[in-house]
């Protein structure tokens, strides 16, 4: 069977934080009267998938099958959220905490640049976040491979129950990690920190002998069977039972990187539900890296772009 259809027949649980990212574009032309800040006309505003409904985003535009576990905050932004996720053909499962906002995340633009950030985010509440798990283990079934992503706002906080239970049932768990607490996802298949993570959680080196070392060290202390680093402008390394496989960067022009983690994470578990290897899928894994990092904002790669 073809790779395209393999990839058709795939199935993806994705869990953890999801946000609403808003984009406001205009012009700048003049100072603020009231304090030595730019002016910003808005003349055109989008708003896009974000976190984890981003990596399901990427998944499903890639041709495969994404299932979506998170919480959102019952709100206009939680309703905008579901609906792009919905439109864009995602099997979207929310659990609503009244207590709460949705994480979104404004940038306002001008002249391809942004100008400023603005974050709204809270922690969602125990019970809405117990409910999530008892929904994940029952997901568990009829599914490939599982792809947690940590953002740091709540919605994993039991990644560790989450990754026995993805065990128990046989499913491979990918998680791209935060922050520099990794003992609650030991036990996971692969772990896709970036070139800083990694460096806040292991140290830093000055060769690639050391890296193999630290990379070698984290994998036996957090019983991980493979350990993937993106490096940024230097590519990606994935170290596996005494193999490391190292793929230089594919991006021909970097535009943005917001979001290429996700792609990266994405197109790594779908090609591994799809039965390739963990060295064939990471080579996709870079090619897909490679082409959203020269898009505007939070983008994906779509099948046609990387078949």
């Amino acid at each position: 069977m073809k790779l395209k259809e393999r990839v058709k027949a795939a199935r993806v649980l994705v869990v953890g934080d999801v946000m609403l990212d808003r984009y406001w574009f205009g012009d700048v032309e003049r100072i603020s009267p009231e304090a030595p800040v730019p002016v910003a006309r808005i003349t055109k505003t989008d708003e896009r998938a974000g976190g984890a409904a981003n990596v399901a985003r990427n998944i499903v535009a890639l041709g495969g099958h994404a299932k979506l576990l998170s919480v959102v905050g019952d709100d206009e932004a939680g309703r905008n959220l579901e609906r792009l996720l919905l439109d864009a053909g995602i099997d979207t499962c929310f659990h609503r905490d009244a207590s709460i906002s949705t994480t979104v995340k404004l940038r306002v633009l001008a002249r391809q640049q942004q100008l400023l950030r603005i974050d709204f985010e809270n922690l969602p509440n125990h019970e809405v976040l117990a409910a999530k798990l008892d929904e994940f283990k029952a997901s568990l079934h009829g599914i490939d491979v599982v792809i947690l992503s940590d953002y740091g706002k709540g919605s994993l906080a039991h990644v560790q129950a989450m990754i026995q239970a993805a065990n128990t049932a046989g499913k491979p768990v990918l998680v791209d990690p935060k922050g520099d607490q990794y003992a609650a996802y030991a036990g996971a298949t692969l772990l896709t920190p970036n070139r800083s993570e990694f460096r806040q959680v292991a140290g830093s080196w000055s060769n690639e002998s050391e890296l193999v070392e630290k990379a070698g060290q984290l994998r036996e202390k957090l019983n991980l069977q493979a350990l993937l680093v993106t490096r940024s402008e230097e590519g990606m390394t994935l170290f596996k039972d005494g193999e490391v496989v190292h793929k230089p960067t594919q991006a021909r022009e970097v535009f943005d990187v917001s979001g290429a983690g996700d792609t990266v994470i994405a197109t790594l578990g779908l090609m591994l539900a799809a039965g390739l290897s963990m060295p064939e899928a990471m080579e996709w894994s870079n090619k897909a890296a490679g082409i959203v990092v020269a898009k505007l904002g939070t983008a994906v790669a779509t099948a046609d772009e990387l078949f």
